[in-house]
């Protein structure tokens, strides 16, 4: 059994290449999945830029230096197990490499879900080693593989910022702004913002080409291109850049100076942007790493119940918004590369869904 795989250049993110290998053989305990598809969004550059930095690079790690695998969110089926607890036809929903094949050894087993506690796993964070059980999930969730992928991590994410400035009173911010309000993870923060009971002026910036798509949406009180930033009001400002550029934070700084109440950077949509070392006027920008919040409430609430309840929320914005939001399918380790070098390049619109498989495709359906 062949495994196919889009490897790509950690020191060079424009460089892949298609590899091919012998599918592994397994040990006791060990399972082998088919990985049937899998989503690419602006997400999954973010976890190659910040690889090295949070450790994205090594959950699915090469022996070929500087070649490394995505991280992507996607849907496998268990091929075969030699664990205890899991059976061979199962359906999985979790985070897996580009890849057609992946061998995993499922521990703490659940009805709903397990973890790989494969070793090099272990020091990672743990919220990226959990697998959904699918069989267990209501066939609501079921039949909405495609946009769970697609979406649910990026909404889930919004809905994380979105507690997390409302656990801290909103930081005593009048206006929030979301930077790159057009990315899936903005205008999900967007509607979970006024979904927590925000009463001041929410901002989404974004550029001309994309304002129309936002205003749409129908989710801020107020749409600014990135032009327009110098026009904001001067009030107590919480800022979320899902961008990351160095130079539309540098501007928003200099001009709210010390109204800036905390500047959270999330995205980094614009990631490969000119990259500007200064100090700014206003709270210091600060990387905000979801799984600290979520670490957080599982403390104040109990394990799983933030999650429980992104995933709730997720899937009534994906049903509120279906209507505005296209899902493309695509096959193949070329068409994965392209679409690849096109989510680099900010091609790819919030309002576009892409789903990949590289497994071959079936001669019936050719």
């Amino acid at each position: 059994m062949i495994t196919t795989e889009l490897w790509v250049d950690m020191t060079n993110l424009r460089n892949t290449k298609v590899v091919q290998t012998e599918a592994p053989e397994l040990s006791e305990g060990d399972i082998l999945v088919a990985i049937e598809k899998f989503a690419i969004t602006a997400n999954n550059v973010g976890y190659a830029v910040s690889g090295n930095i949070i450790g994205y690079w090594k959950y699915f790690p090469t022996d070929d230096q500087p070649w490394g695998k995505v991280t992507v969110w996607g849907m496998a089926d268990v091929l075969e197990s030699r664990c205890e607890g899991v059976q061979a036809g199962e359906r999985l929903y979790g985070f897996f490499p580009m890849s057609t094949h992946l061998k995993m050894t499922p521990e703490r087993v659940r009805d709903d879900k397990f973890i790989d506690g494969a070793a090099h796993r272990m020091e990672l964070p743990a919220l990226y080693n959990y697998y959904s059980r699918t069989k267990s999930e209501p066939v609501e969730l079921q039949a909405i593989e495609d946009a769970r992928c697609v979406f649910f991590p990026l909404f889930i994410t919004g809905y994380v910022i979105a507690d997390f400035l409302m656990d801290n009173e909103w930081f005593g911010a009048e206006q929030i702004v979301v930077g790159s309000v057009s990315s899936k993870t903005g205008y999900g923060l967007a509607a979970f913002i006024k979904a927590n009971g925000f009463q001041g002026n929410l901002i989404g910036m974004t550029s001309g080409r994309n304002k129309d798509f936002v205003e749409s949406l129908e989710l801020c009180d107020q749409i600014a291109t990135y032009d327009e930033i110098e026009g904001l009001n001067q009030v107590p400002t919480a800022f979320i850049d899902m961008a990351g550029d160095d130079s539309i934070r540098a501007r928003l700084h200099h001009h709210l100076g010390d109204n800036m109440k905390t500047s959270q950077i999330v995205g980094i949509t614009h990631w490969d942007s000119e990259q500007i070392k200064e100090k700014l006027p206003g709270s210091k920008p600060t990387f905000f790493f979801t799984p600290t919040q979520i670490e957080k409430r599982s403390k104040d609430w109990g394990p799983g119940v933030l999650e429980h309840k992104g995933y709730a929320a997720s899937a009534g914005l994906v049903m509120k918004l279906k209507d505005q939001l296209k899902l493309e399918f695509h096959q193949g380790g070329e068409a994965c590369a392209s679409i690849w070098a096109d989510m680099l390049d900010n091609k790819i619109s919030g309002q576009q869904g892409i789903m990949v498989s590289l497994q071959e495709m079936d001669e019936d359906n050719a």
